[in-house]
């Protein structure tokens, strides 16, 4: 009997979510055959146009199926198998217009789109989800707020034999993403420092907690996808401006001084895998394979 095909699911808020977290982790497990699944909760209306070459009327009146099209294209660069769309609007920051419309995700009832996120699941059936932490305090936009809210019972409703919508499943592994921990931004801070450039993370840092790290539990090596990362996040055009700050760390600097991804295991049903020399897990599927 063959081994079950092992699938890598994340679930992030809006399109350009996924390539600015978690993008090189899924390169490099799609490279490895690793089948990887995409669910975006909402269609990203309310993001600012940031790149200049994009502020167009035409972008504007059509922002949601630009968006989409950016979508499609960065996921296709990473490797993805499979994107859904969980179907929700954006739901802007507090006090907008936006975030005060019936049909955005935040005001969306909670058991309806857990229910959708179960289907998913049990369509999918995904070994490891990647989903946002509880601690949001650096970035608490509602959207990202309620992707945590959805996925533990959404990840409960999946498993239960109770609820007849699908087959059950269960996953086995759940982490949060730590996309931009405090070494890592400290680690492209020195960069722009000891070029003697104004650091733009230099804001960041002062955001966050000394001691904010020590709940990553893995790290996963970027090596060559580091590359991969930046071309989705390129395939944003509304979101991303080709000769910002982003890109100014060179790839090889970047390998140089900080070449993971960090995650914090949430739970796990099988443990953990192989730790490297600094007691970080250093494989998602560790305990599976």
């Amino acid at each position: 009997m063959s081994a079950p095909r092992l699938t890598l699911l994340q679930i992030h808020a809006h399109p350009d979510d996924e390539s600015s977290k978690g993008a090189a982790t899924m390169a490099r497990y799609a490279a490895e055959g690793v089948h990887g699944v995409l669910v975006c909760c909402t269609g990203g209306e309310e993001g600012d146009i940031l790149n200049k070459e994009m502020d167009r009327p035409e972008v504007k009146d059509n922002l949601h199926s630009v968006r989409m099209a950016e979508l499609a294209e960065a996921t296709k660069i990473i490797g993805y198998d499979t994107v859904h769309l969980l179907g929700y609007r954006d739901s802007g920051m507090p006090d907008s217009d936006a975030n005060r419309r019936a049909d955005n995700f935040a005001n969306a009832s909670l058991g309806e789109a857990v229910d959708r996120f179960a289907r998913i699941l049990r369509e999918e059936r995904p070994q490891v989800v990647i989903t946002y932490g509880e601690d949001q305090s650096r970035y608490p936009h509602p959207d990202h707020l309620r992707v945590h809210d959805i996925t533990g019972p959404a990840i409960e409703r999946a498993a239960d034999p109770a609820w007849t919508d699908g087959d059950p499943w269960q996953v086995t592994k759940l982490y949060y993403s730590h996309g931009f921990s405090r070494r890592r931004l400290l680690a492209m801070h020195d960069w722009f420092v000891s070029q003697g450039l104004e650091s733009p993370y230099a804001d960041w840092l002062s955001k966050i907690a000394e001691d904010h790290d020590i709940r990553v539990t893995t790290r996963i090596h970027m090596g060559d996808h580091i590359g991969t990362m930046r071309l989705a996040l390129l395939a944003h055009r509304t979101q991303v401006e080709p000769t910002g700050w982003w890109f100014k760390v060179p790839e090889d600097e970047m390998k140089a001084r900080h070449p993971w991804e960090e995650y914090q295991l949430a739970w796990s049903r099988v443990g953990t895998g192989r730790l490297d020399a600094e007691g970080f897990e250093t494989d998602l599927f560790g305990g599976l394979r």
